[in-house]
């Protein structure tokens, strides 16, 4: 709890110092009431900051304001959608009670198509903002469509009499001012920041990122608009820069600074890391800028929110480095162009961002992140594709907008740029490159039933049975002489072994082993060796004979000696074999047979000691 207390005194010092001169501007629109005659003509509406103010455009509509629940700090009972044919809604509220957004949410709900809000008190114009930091209102403040404004006291007071006493009021709300359209280029500058932990509006910034990207690299590519990034930096008040606070918060000897991600100095990353990696998203841009690729600035910092955020402690330079060199950009010219972050002296980028957040003409100071402003006005409304696009559109000149404004597809494939940065294998022609309606992703391909697995980025292995048809696994082969060897072993892994008579490391080499030289064949004195690649041969000399088994030579006579003496004993050895198995048929087959008709002849004329005496027929006739 000190801690968190310290960083927010810090960040408020941060606060008083950098903008003791804010001069804030509110953007508005033009509301003209068209009936009744009394009250008829044009007044002042602050356009709120969220929901979607229809730039270019403007709205015809029946003002309206509810008996019950006049704050529409609650429900509505009733419905204030407009019948077929009828001019749309605009409800009318008061201020109070509860917060902006939640009233126009409210409305929305019920039907309504814009809503203007009437000040409580007499005072300047001042800009409907979001709640700050608050989770609970995220979910509807992003669901908000319809457009917003707020109006005097005095005005609404007009409004409100003319309604109860039985008066249509109809009024128009004109948009096509609100961003100035002189030529056929707009400008627009984006006030973003690095850190990935600072709560809702941080992970709106990120989606908003991605999702416009694609939008953004038409719009560059094709010369309609010129785009800069800004982030804003505060600088340590001189009396504390050897504070605790102010070391782990700022680079340059307290000059440049950033409140602490966790609010806490002891735990995860300082203020200074986000400053570090705000400056190396500047000097992207620049580098970037130098080479006419202004527009690669989109896909560093998406990829680097993806591959390196706070949560997974990959928030650092290594990380960013990966992404730098995937993207084709030159690391060391973006290091040169960052400078030193510990010098005690002025980094000119850093120096020009302080400046710019001053305000100059039409625009007022920048205070607040995530920040747009398109031609030198600052952009009110949701941060959103659809009406961000909008309100750019809305700041070419008649005429000469672009296509990607006159239709409601905006695509590109951005793959076809240095394959978007993704891993790919271009022998295989296989690539984790995606292109998507939302911008490229990175994932591991599926191809042919076999799935590669990896972060998409820099990596991508195959995994599974079937692995070696695919490039044959990512491992070795060579093929010479019409014998091909491989070093991938299709056992569902993803091991690369060299395969018998090679040795390396089984992905990028296997050398083929000289086995002749190793003194691991042919030993014999009179051998001879020949290496070949996988294998090797032996010969001996002169009429010799290289037996393998033995690792010996012997003469061919005595070879052939061998042979014969070798036939002669399989012969001898198959004739007693022979032998042998008709001594076993005859004493078992043949003896037992002839045994048996031996015993039967006799039994005729002799009786058997266990049979009885039968009649002498001989006998028996002589008598």
């Amino acid at each position: 709890m000190k801690c968190w207390r310290l960083s927010a005194i810090l960040f408020l010092g941060f606060m008083l110092t950098s903008l003791s001169t804010a001069r804030f501007v509110v953007e508005k629109n033009s509301l003209s009431v068209t009936s009744p005659e009394k009250i008829k003509g044009k007044h002042d509406s602050a356009i709120g900051n969220f929901g979607i103010p229809q730039y270019g455009g403007s709205m015809a509509g029946n003002v309206v304001y509810p008996k019950d629940n006049s704050k529409g700090c609650k429900d509505f009972d009733s419905s204030f959608k407009s019948r077929p044919g009828a001019l749309p809604t605009i409800l009318l509220l008061d201020r109070g009670s509860c917060f902006f957004a939640l009233k126009v949410w409210n409305a929305q709900k019920a039907g309504a198509s814009a809503v203007l809000v009437a000040d409580d008190i007499e005072e300047p114009l001042i800009t409907m903002d979001t709640p700050e930091e608050d989770v609970s209102s995220a979910k509807y403040i992003e669901n908000i469509t319809i457009p917003s404004a707020l109006i005097g006291k005095s005005f609404g007071e007009k409004l409100k009499d003319a309604i109860s006493g039985g008066d249509m009021v109809n009024v128009n709300l004109d948009w096509r001012e609100a961003v100035p359209h002189p030529d056929d280029r707009v400008e627009y500058e984006l006030w973003t920041n690095s850190n990935d932990e600072c709560g809702v509006k941080c992970d709106m910034l990120i989606e908003f990122l991605k999702d416009f990207k694609g939008a953004a690299q038409i719009l560059e590519k094709g010369g309609y608009t010129q785009f800069t990034p800004h982030y804003i930096t505060w600088y340590c008040p001189h009396a504390f820069t050897l504070s605790k606070q102010c070391k782990s918060q700022c680079i340059n000897h307290g000059r440049y600074c950033a409140p602490d991600p966790e609010q806490d100095f002891n735990t995860g990353y300082d203020g200074k890391d986000v400053v570090v990696e705000n400056l190396r998203q500047l000097c992207v841009f620049k580098v970037a800028k130098e080479t006419e690729k202004s527009w690669v600035w989109w896909d560093y910092v998406t990829d680097f929110q993806i591959r390196c955020p706070m949560k997974e402690k990959k928030y650092n330079k290594e990380c960013a480095n990966s992404v730098i060199k995937s993207l084709g950009l030159d690391v060391e010219k973006i290091d040169k162009c960052m400078g030193d972050p510990n010098a005690d002296t002025e980094n000119s980028i850093l120096k020009e961002e302080q400046d710019a957040q001053i305000g100059k003409g039409t625009r007022g100071d920048v205070t607040i992140l995530p920040t747009l402003v398109v031609n030198n006005r600052q952009y009110r409304g949701k941060l959103e594709k659809g009406a961000v696009l909008k309100a750019i559109c809305s700041g070419f000149e008649e005429t000469t907008d672009p296509a990607v404004c006159l239709s409601n597809d905006v695509e590109t494939n951005e793959c076809l740029t240095n394959n978007g940065g993704c891993w790919q294998d271009k022998t295989a022609n296989i690539t984790a490159c995606k292109d998507t309606f939302r911008g490229r992703v990175c994932e591991c391909p599926l191809v042919d039933g076999v799935q590669f697995k990896g972060d998409g980025y820099t990596t991508c292995e195959v995994s599974g049975h079937g692995r070696c048809k695919i490039n044959n696994g990512g491992c070795w082969h060579d093929a010479r002489n019409g014998h091909a060897f491989s070093a991938c072993l299709d056992d569902g892994g993803v091991k690369c072994q060299c395969p018998a008579g090679f040795k390396g490391d089984g992905v990028k080499n296997c050398e083929d082993i000289d086995e002749c030289k190793d003194k691991k064949a042919c030993q014999c004195p009179e051998c001879s060796c020949k290496n070949t690649w996988g294998s090797y041969n032996c010969s001996c000399s002169g009429d010799l004979l290289y037996i393998k088994d033995q690792d010996t030579c012997i003469s061919k006579t005595a070879s052939q000696a061998k042979s014969t003496w070798a036939a002669f004993w399989v012969v001898l050895i198959a004739l007693a074999m022979i032998a042998g198995g008709g001594f076993l048929v005859y004493k078992y087959r043949i003896r037992q047979y002839m045994d048996s008709e031996i015993r039967a002849i006799m039994a005729q004329y002799m009786p058997l000691d266990s049979q009885e005496e039968g009649p002498n027929h001989v006998n028996h006739q002589r008598g």
